[in-house]
């Protein structure tokens, strides 16, 4: 393999803004920046929400494969974000602590904690930066003030940006789509039905916990200003990439857009300052929905599944990572007990086959993936899968097409286990499944429910070990049977003796 055979297949990824896939090539030579639409800390993320930050991370490692180093900014959303994504209704923050009768601070704080577990869990790297929407208020009052003369117009509830004011309005979302932004809750005065609050004003009866001072009244900022303010105070404009889920594409990001191509048309920028195709990124990315038999999974529903409500089923989360690479971002994936099941399945049986790989492998050392070995000792019988592995996460991060990979270089024959073992370690450094630390006995998690201990059910074991050697089969069975019954799948012939059954409903 050559020296730079590894890399040639070029990377390409599917443009929101464009509809077509083209090639990607960074703004800053080997410097990608990426910036994700983070959550709003009002309750925790639900399994949908969280499937875009699995898309994510599997973006931010495909970069990195491809040798590029990588800034990414995810945001955290604690005041501004409505009951309605369509800019409409009570503040989500607001609401919650009205609810909970607690501080709007302290909900801020326990769902931000909530969240980052639920990165970490789904082995998610960290962003390069954490930006918090109340850090930036007084960039949002000035960003605002910016473009106010010539792009906005006050009315008695806030500041709102005229979206007639600039081109091409909505393109993202395939055009401006008058019926859509009618269902908007209607706000007397405004000019158009899309446009949006930049600074809403604080009722003169109520005090909010989270308000500011601004040219406009006490009050606070929209939704849609923080995240343009935010990645360009850390990012710059232009950037790369900009992503979040299918449903930002129709309102929350055409309205960054148009604030973007605002501020750029007030104030000058080194990409011309009257450019109306200026976007503050250059690609926009979008993950299709996570959905459940009754349709998309939404908080609106009142229910909904959590990373956390899984654990507590006995599923482990590295299970829903592999369930979100096994269906490609940008089409829908079907959520049901059924398939994190067969896919717990699955990511048993790649740990069970790359355990056996790395006990044949005792003594060598082979943990170090790095592509200057590959490219310089890889098996002649590795050296098409680690071509269609690249070729596959190079073509718009085609996951479906890389994991049958997986299975295929630990099923291989008369190839050393070390060399299929590095490779199967830099596979992973794309696909964050853990596959070279994690063992069984991991993905064997007590169910919340679980009315047995892991002490118990191996003393009832044992005492089932016995039955059999005295040849009391019908002992034996029934010690099978009560562990069944409470939960518990017995597994004869096989080291690890037990495992626990799902509890999914």
């Amino acid at each position: 393999m050559s020296d730079d055979q590894h890399i040639a297949a070029p990377l390409r990824l599917f443009n929101s803004l464009t509809r077509t896939i083209e090639p990607f090539v960074p703004i800053e030579p080997g410097h990608a920046r990426i910036y994700s639409c983070g959550p709003t800390v009002y309750n925790y993320a639900h399994l949908g929400n969280l499937r875009a930050y699995v898309f994510t991370d599997t973006l931010r490692r495909t970069l990195l494969w491809k040798a590029l180093a990588v800034t990414h900014v995810i945001n955290i959303t604690d005041v501004g974000h409505l009951t309605s994504d369509a800019d409409a209704g009570d503040d989500k923050m607001e609401a919650a602590a009205r609810a909970s009768a607690k501080s709007i601070w302290d909900i801020a704080a326990h769902y931000t904690t909530a969240f980052k577990q639920n990165i970490a869990d789904l082995n998610i790297i960290a962003p390069s930066e954490w930006t918090v929407a109340t850090d930036y208020v007084p960039q949002m009052i000035a960003f605002a003030e910016k473009i106010a003369p010539d792009h906005c117009y006050e009315l008695e509830s806030g500041l709102y940006f005229d979206s007639a004011s600039v081109p091409d309005y909505g393109a993202l979302a395939g055009g401006r789509d008058d019926a859509a932004h009618a269902r908007i809750d209607p706000v007397a005065g405004k000019r158009n039905a899309s446009d949006f609050a930049i600074w809403r004003k604080s009722p003169p009866d109520e005090q909010r916990q989270m308000e500011w001072d601004s040219p406009w009244g006490k009050g606070a900022p929209g939704w849609h200003l923080e995240c343009s303010v935010m990645s360009q105070a850390r990012l710059g404009h232009p950037f790369d990439i900009h992503t979040g889920g299918i449903d930002h594409r129709e309102i929350h990001h055409p309205n960054e857009i148009a604030q973007n191509q605002a501020f750029h048309a007030c104030c000058g920028s080194d990409v011309g300052a009257a450019e109306a195709g200026f976007t503050g990124a250059r690609w926009w990315m979008h993950n299709n929905f996570l959905v459940d038999r009754s349709g998309k999974m939404s908080k609106s529903k009142g229910s909904f599944t959590t990373l956390f409500s899984l654990i507590d089923a006995g599923v482990h989360p590295l299970a829903y990572r592999l369930l979100c690479l096994g269906a490609h971002y940008r089409s829908e994936l079907e959520f049901s007990a059924e398939g994190v099941a067969a896919t717990l399945t699955r990511l048993k049986r790649l740990v069970m086959g790359i355990d056996n790989l790395k006990t044949r492998a005792e003594g060598v050392t082979w943990q170090s993936p790095r592509i200057d070995y590959l490219r310089a000792n890889l098996h002649p019988k590795l050296t098409p899968l680690l071509e269609q592995f690249d070729a596959a996460m190079a073509d718009d991060l085609m996951t479906p097409r890389a994991l049958p990979l997986l299975e295929e270089v630990v099923a291989m024959k008369k190839v050393p286990v070390d060399e299929r073992l590095c490779l199967l370690a830099a596979f992973d450094t794309a696909l964050g499944l853990n596959l070279l630390t994690l063992t069984r006995a991991d993905l064997r998690l007590r169910p919340k429910d679980a009315q047995i201990t892991a002490d118990e059910i191996e003393a009832e074991l044992d005492r089932r070990t016995a039955a059999r050697a005295d040849k009391d089969f019908a002992l034996s069975d029934a010690i099978r049977d009560a562990l069944i019954a409470r939960g518990v799948e017995v597994m004869d012939g096989d080291p690890l003796r037990w495992d626990w059954r799902l509890t999914l409903a």
